[in-house]
């Protein structure tokens, strides 16, 4: 008889750092923001130093996105934040289409 349990996922190793951040869109700027991020994520996906860069959407509230980013290092991050698609499409673009952004830091033990 099979097992039917899910494989384990694999552990990420070397550390990292971990953000997670919540957007809500201003009324009427949800899917506008979507198609931002949609430009965005293949390039932010991309870059060296990001390990995982998921971005989801909420499905009982369409307005609500949600970011999980795996960095190698805050030099990394700071890299990301610093990089041409960030400063296009999030800064430029999307941050201004919400109404409001929350976002957190983790070290990975």
């Amino acid at each position: 008889m099979q097992s039917t349990r899910e494989p384990s996922a694999r552990p990420v190793k070397g550390g990292g750092l971990l953000v997670v951040a919540q957007w809500e869109a201003r009324e009427g700027q949800a899917d506008r923001i979507a198609d931002i991020l949609s430009r965005f994520l293949p390039e932010a996906q991309s870059e060296p130093g990001a390990k995982l860069f998921l971005i989801s959407r909420a499905k009982e509230n369409p307005a609500q996105f949600l970011f999980y980013e795996l960095f190698r290092d805050e030099a990394a991050f700071k890299a990301h934040q610093e990089s041409a698609h960030f400063k296009t499409y999030i800064a430029g673009e999307a941050l201004p289409l919400l109404a409001k952004r929350e976002r957190a830091q983790y070290a990975l033990l």
